[in-house]
Order: structure tokens, then C-alpha cells, then sequence
């Protein structure tokens, strides 16, 4: 009878693990340990990012609303200002986007690092645009006239403003949750006030128009526009205030022609703008539990059928047919900002769903091979596209000439490396990404060190002070036979639900050993097109440098990244693998029979590249991609 009892309590108690809820821990709790891939980046990013002048972030704004700035040049004086390019120039209807994505960069530098340097940069940032609001006395803030907005409701011609505001508006709310500034969440709710005045029935019963018969059919209109994710700043702000009207606006923003047929569970995304779409998708998943059941139907799908080999997708920013696929590997594929919001919805919902082995998965994959390789490692200026087009090689921004979206989300990007490493609920601590790091559990008073060089080495180690838990382990899909050992003692552990679960203690010594093999994943129309991993790593051959005359932007040619000729000599645009002739050369390095030189993505920098082989051997551990991560 106590047999049966038992049985039961720990069926019970599986159920309520298998449904429980985690928490990512905060980034003041997690530290990259100096001398990793992930600390250099993020040094490289902080440089960048520490070196832009506050006065050229607020330029625009202080320009739009007459508040003085600088000399601009041409005049006697000690001041001067010299203008931003690219997407910040004054004649861009983006403009104002980058300062919003560098206000949460600065808020997640600061909260992961601590260095005073990013909230004197952030608490600078936030009183000039402070500044600028109340100077135009509304409410509104921008780093241009609210015309743009009005030409957004009219149904005419303009980039994306509410896009910009989002970025703007997203900034704000980090900075006050990251770094406690309440400046920033004031000038939040006093544009709320305005949107909601400008945005109300009201108002756009005066746009209407032969093409547009009622407020509800501007509204419609004026979704139609990319607006990124602002409908998730209104609702983040509606639940740091309660205020109403922010919830109205998040409500504005949904975009019924393209959400609605997500819920009749319709995902024929035909040729649809990825990164237009993903926000959306996003602010529905955090509105209602039917919204996430809707982006979590959406999320498997997108994986499982339009995913690229490094965790990117869309070709010139675009989903296309899936059973295409070989004809989209060009040189625009893998907007970063696509790859950038995947693993925000991602994040969103493993925290529902914790034990879907999927999500990690793909975490990983995004991670290791995109964001990861973004950056150049001599000036960290980052890339728009990731080039799948074998011959092509990764095209970097200017310093202060390019500006982006994908510059935009890069500056935060690499700044948020630690945010997703470790998780917890009540009692037990899931280790989800083996990045080198230190953990510090306040509430349990456990401090978790964790010593790796994955994925150079298949081993990470885990040394646990100050208390006990259950230490779940995430089993990655890519292997199959961890080995554990505790202390020196190896563990006959089983995985459950995508993880081994020990219990730990004070002074405990967790050795986790993944063992990698290689392995091709085909395209889904072609199973001779292959692309090469070891482990969760994408490797790429190395093709040198012909013909190449600068990886860098040319920012005296308007979005020159955009349709950009690789200028691919004829020998490379298809190269042939043969598995049988691979010899392996160091930890991540091998040498085909051919010479060219193997090793991961994104280690691949100002060189011509290829992802995609033609493959010679059909390998037994051929199989489709990315269905199975």
C-alpha cells in the first residue's frame, strides 16, 4: 500500500513539474567570466556603443522639438555637432530608432555589468529626450515632427514611424526597470497621454477618407505600416501602471489581417516580411493564454519548416516557400533583427513551457551560429544579412554611417549574452546554455560557478557552494549520451522531459560531458544540398578572399547591404563535400580532400564562405532540416 502511495505522490509530482512555470534570473545575477567568445563580444559591443557622443543621439530630437543642441559646423564657436548617417540622417524616416535600441543596451550592460559608465550614458540619454517632451508641451516625443504619424493615418507614403517609437518606447521602459531611472517611465506615460488623444476614435473619424469609411477602417490603414513591437511596449507599460489607455493602445495595434488567420490556425506565411511579422506574433503570446497557445503553434512551425541551418530565416526579408529552399540561399538571408526576435519569442514561451525540448534547441542553434558570428572581431561593427549564397561573405556596418535596424538590435544583442544561461523555479536550477559564467541564487544562497571552452571542448563543470537544489541539465537533441559525473563519481542519470535531474549541494563538483559527432542536415528540397554540424555548431568552409575589395558598407551607397554583389567567381558558387574525405585538423577545425579548410560560422569572419555543400557521400546521418533540432 505505501508502495502504491508512493507511486503516486511521485506521478504527482512529475505532472507538476512537466507543467510548472521558470524564471530566468535576472542578468545582475549572472556574470560572463573574462577570457570566452561571449565576454570579448560583449567588450567589443560595450566599446562601440560607449563611444557615441549623447549629443549626436539626441540630435534629431533636439532638431525636431527646437531645442538647441550644437554648432553644426560653418559657424565660429567651440561647440560642434556632427550629424549621424545612414538610417539616423535627418532625412530618414527612421531616425530615432538607434538611440532607443542603445537606451535598453545601455540598460542591459548596466544591470549585467554594473559599470557606472551605462547609466551615466542612459540617465544622460533620458534627460535630453526629457528635455525635447517638454519642450513640445503634448506629450509626443520623437526624433521627428508628428506629420510622419499623420501620414501613417492618411494612408500615404512613410517608412515606418510607430516602428520608431517602439524602439523609443521599449528603451524607456528598460531603463527604468534595469536602472531604477523614473524620468524615464514619466516621459513614457506622458506620451501615452498623447497617443491615446491621437489615436482615439475621435481623431481618426478626421482621416477618414473615399478609401477608408470609418475610424475603424483607418485604424486598419494605419496598421498596415510597420509598427514593429509597440503594441508590447503599451501592454508592458499597462502592467507597470495600470493605466487604461496604454492597454487601448496595445489593442490598436493588432493587425487583424495578418494575426487572425494565425488563430484559425492558418501558417501559410507565402511571401510575407518576416520582421514585420515576429513583434506581432510576440505581443499576442504575452496578451492571453489563448494568444501564446497561438504563438506556440506558430513558433513549431516557423522552426520546423523555415528555419535556415544557422538558426536565421527569410530571403530579402521575406518567408518564402520552404519546398524552395535552394533557390533562396543567397546573399540576403538571415535578417539579423528576425533571428534577434525569434529567440525573444522563444524565451516567451519556454517560460510556459519549459520541458519542450525545442525551444532550447533552437536557442542554441540562433545563438552559437547567428548572433554569435555578428560581429567583426577586430571593430565589432556588425552584419544585416547572413549570407547562405556559397562564395558570399559577411558585409559589416560603418561606425556611425549605417545605423540599421540590425545595428539597432545588435548594440543589445551582445549585451544580453546572459540572460537565458540559467533558469530556476521554486527549487530546482535548470542549466540551459554551457556559456562560461558565474550564478549567484540570493534566495538560496547558492553560488554556481561554471568552467567551460564549449563547444571546443564537449565538457562543461559545474561547482556549486552555499546550499542545495535540483540541478536539471539540459540534453540537447544533437546528443545522445551525456555522461555525469559528481565528484569524480559518474552518474547512471536518465534524462527526463529534455533534462537530467541530480541533486546538489555545498561543495558539490558537476562534470557534464556532451559528446558531439558530425552530422549533415539536407535542405528540404534538395537531400544533396546539405549543410555540415558538429554538435549544435554550423561549420563552413573557408574559401578565401578573390575579388573581395572591402567587408565593410559603402555609406555613400543608399543600402548598398541590400541586394549587394558578392561578386562570387564562377569556381565558387558551388562547392562539393565529401564526407569520406574529411580529416580533422584541431577541437573544431578539419580539412576536406580538397583543402579547404573547415571550421565553425562564427568564427568566419573577412572571408568567402559555404554553408551548403553539394554532397558527394550520402551519409547515413544525412536528414532534413530543421524539423529535428
Amino acid at each position: 500500500m505505501l508502495k502504491k502511495v508512493s507511486f503516486i505522490l511521485l506521478f504527482i509530482n512529475l505532472l507538476l513539474m512537466l507543467h510548472a512555470e521558470v524564471t530566468a534570473f535576472s542578468l545582475p545575477d549572472v556574470k560572463l567570466t573574462e577570457g570566452s567568445k561571449w565576454y570579448t563580444n560583449q567588450q567589443l559591443d560595450s566599446a562601440w556603443m560607449c563611444s557615441l557622443e549623447v549629443k549626436r543621439l539626441l540630435h534629431s530630437f533636439r532638431t525636431t522639438a527646437g531645442v538647441w543642441s550644437a554648432y553644426e559646423g560653418g559657424y565660429s564657436g567651440t561647440q560642434k555637432i556632427e550629424k549621424l548617417g545612414g538610417w539616423e540622417s535627418l532625412d530618414c524616416d527612421l531616425r530615432g530608432h538607434t538611440t532607443g535600441h542603445l537606451l535598453s543596451a545601455y540598460a542591459l550592460m548596466y544591470a549585467n555589468t554594473g559599470s557606472e559608465i551605462f547609466k551615466l550614458k542612459g540617465d544622460s540619454i533620458v534627460n535630453g529626450l526629457r528635455e525635447c517632451q517638454l519642450m513640445m508641451g503634448s506629450g509626443y516625443l520623437s526624433a521627428y515632427p508628428e506629420g510622419l504619424l499623420k501620414r501613417n493615418l492618411q494612408g500615404k507614403s512613410v517608412w515606418a514611424p510607430w516602428y520608431t517609437i517602439h524602439k523609443l518606447l521599449a528603451g524607456l521602459i528598460s531603463q527604468y526597470r534595469l536602472t531604477g531611472n523614473e524620468t524615464a517611465l514619466d516621459i513614457c506615460s506622458d506620451f501615452t497621454d498623447w497617443a491615446y488623444s491621437f489615436l482615439s476614435e475621435e481623431n481618426l473619424s478626421h482621416y477618414i477618407d473615399e478609401k477608408a469609411s470609418s475610424a475603424e477602417q483607418v485604424r486598419q490603414r494605419a496598421v498596415r505600416n510597420e509598427f514593429g513591437g509597440v503594441g508590447e511596449a503599451f501592454l508592458d507599460l499597462y502592467q507597470l501602471t495600470g493605466n487604461e489607455k496604454d492597454l487601448y493602445l496595445c489593442k490598436f495595434f493588432y493587425h487583424n489581417d495578418k494575426i487572425d488567420p494565425l488563430y484559425a490556425g492558418n501558417f501559410d506565411m507565402g511571401t510575407m516580411h518576416t520582421n514585420t511579422f515576429l513583434p506581432k506574433v510576440l505581443c499576442e503570446a504575452r496578451r492571453s493564454e489563448e494568444g501564446r497557445a497561438m504563438a506556440d503553434a506558430f513558433w513549431h512551425e516557423i522552426v520546423a519548416h523555415h528555419v535556415l541551418a544557422p538558426g536565421c530565416l527569410s530571403d530579402k526579408e521575406h518567408f518564402f516557400n520552404p519546398a524552395e529552399t535552394s533557390r533562396h540561399l543567397t546573399g540576403n538571408t538571415g535578417e539579423t533583427c528576425c533571428t534577434y526576435n525569434m529567440l525573444k519569442l522563444t524565451r516567451e514561451l519556454y517560460v510556459h513551457n519549459p520541458f519542450d525540448g525545442a525551444y532550447f534547441d533552437y536557442y542554441e542553434r540562433a545563438l552559437y551560429n547567428h548572433i554569435l558570428g555578428q560581429q567583426d572581431p577586430a571593430t565589432g561593427r556588425v552584419h544585416y544579412f547572413l549570407p547562405t549564397a556559397t562564395g558570399a561573405y559577411k558585409l559589416y556596418s560603418t561606425y556611425d554611417r549605417s545605423f540599421w535596424c540590425c545595428v539597432g538590435s545588435a548594440f543589445e544583442s551582445h549585451a544580453k549574452y546572459a540572460e537565458s544561461i540559467y533558469w530556476h523555479n521554486a527549487d530546482s536550477l535548470f542549466v540551459n546554455l554551457f556559456i562560461p559564467s558565474v550564478l549567484t541564487w540570493k534566495e538560496k544562497g547558492i553560488t554556481v560557478r561554471q568552467e567551460t571552452t564549449f563547444p571546443e571542448s564537449e565538457t562543461t563543470t559545474l561547482y556549486i557552494q552555499g546550499g542545495k537544489c535540483t540541478l536539471m541539465l539540459r540534453v540537447p537533441s544533437w546528443c545522445k549520451r551525456p555522461v555525469i559525473k559528481v565528484n569524480g563519481k559518474k552518474l547512471a542519470a536518465k534524462a527526463s522531459g529534455g533534462y537530467i535531474a541530480i541533486s546538489v549541494k555545498d561543495g558539490c563538483t558537476v562534470s557534464y560531458t556532451l559528446p558531439m559527432t558530425l552530422r549533415l542536415e539536407a535542405t528540404p528540397d534538395d537531400a544533396q544540398r546539405a549543410a555540415l554540424f558538429y554538435g549544435p555548431i554550423l561549420l563552413a568552409g573557408q574559401l578565401g578572399t578573390e575579388g573581395i575589395d572591402s567587408f565593410f558598407s559603402d555609406p555613400s551607397k543608399h543600402n548598398d547591404y541590400y541586394g549587394y554583389d558578392y561578386n562570387i567567381p564562377e569556381n565558387l558558387k558551388s562547392v562539393t563535400l565529401d564526407m569520406k574525405g574529411l580529416f580533422r585538423r584541431g577541437s573544431l577545425t578539419w580539412r576536406t580532400s580538397d583543402g579547404i579548410e573547415i571550421r565553425p560560422l562564427y568564427d568566419t569572419h573577412r572571408q568567402r564562405y559555404v554553408v551548403y555543400w553539394q554532397i558527394r557521400i550520402y551519409a547515413v546521418q544525412l536528414r532534413n532540416s530543421p524539423k529535428n533540432m
